[in-house]
């Protein structure tokens, strides 16, 4: 069986434990943890008390740092070099805490003045400096596809290949609907990448913003998806269902539920 993941995403701003006693009473085997808001702030940075109580609840966890206010490819070194020392805080997080997966998110170009070629340097710097780091706490690095309405640094073709000279401690993660918003082929990208996939963020929308709807309440075309997910060949690759703030709960069982069937 595939292992389902819940993103802590969907009860954001809510405290930590409280989210995952939540998704744990929803029959949540695996949690992705999301590293942000104020839940998280609560914590000042320090998990050495948070770590010990994360342990006792009966799931698996991976970690996602944080999404907002966060680009490994700023225009300005002082923001890259702070996001750096979140990722490097998020890594040891994951490895304390036992967890064996983090995301990686490679970083956004909001301004069209800025160069994405610069962007995709830095970002494949921070991958392989971030793996090595990685490869000594034994997790496994997910470089996720991000950025939507022109701020994606990746074409479709530049993302397949973007990990081509990366080591093999990173692994794809393919949001499928932040593909959707680009008009990318997803369920070509999934057999583009099945070999080497830690997960799917899985979420629907309406192909003009990025909404994280439940699965089947946008437009994507859920028959070709799953009939590509029946490929990965990656026995470690997760489904993570990461649905918005607000979505009723009962929506992550009726995913779960799908994602049995394929």
């Amino acid at each position: 069986m595939r292992k389902i993941s819940y993103s802590e995403l969907i009860l954001l701003n809510n405290g930590v434990l409280d989210n995952v006693d939540t998704m744990v009473g929803l029959g949540a085997e695996r949690v992705e943890l999301m590293m942000d808001a104020a839940g998280w702030d609560f914590w000042q940075a320090d998990y050495s008390k948070l770590i010990p109580e994360l342990k006792k609840r009966p799931v698996h966890y991976s970690v996602h740092p944080a999404a907002w206010d966060i680009n490994l490819t700023a225009e300005m070194k002082i923001l890259r070099d702070a996001a750096y020392q979140h990722h490097l805080s998020a890594l040891r997080f994951t490895a304390e805490l036992g967890a064996k997966q983090m995301v990686l998110h490679p970083g956004f170009a909001y301004s069209p003045c800025f160069n994405k070629a610069t962007a995709r340097q830095r970002a494949h710097e921070a991958a392989c400096s971030l793996a090595e780091e990685a490869k000594k706490l034994g997790v496994r690095l997910a470089y996720e596809n991000v950025g939507y309405n022109g701020a994606s640094i990746y074409t479709y073709d530049e993302y397949k290949h973007a990990l081509d000279d990366v080591g093999e401690t990173v692994s794809y993660l393919i949001d499928i609907g932040h593909a959707h918003v680009n008009n990318w082929d997803v369920p070509q990208l999934i057999r583009a990448l099945k070999g080497r996939l830690a997960g799917l963020h899985i979420h629907d929308n309406n192909g003009k913003g990025d909404q994280h709807l439940p699965i089947g309440k946008g437009n994507q075309d859920w028959n070709a998806l799953a009939d590509a997910m029946r490929e990965i060949t990656d026995p470690e690759c997760e489904f993570i269902l990461e649905y918005a703030p607000g979505v009723p709960l009962d929506y992550l069982s009726k995913g779960t539920e799908f994602l049995k069937k394929i």
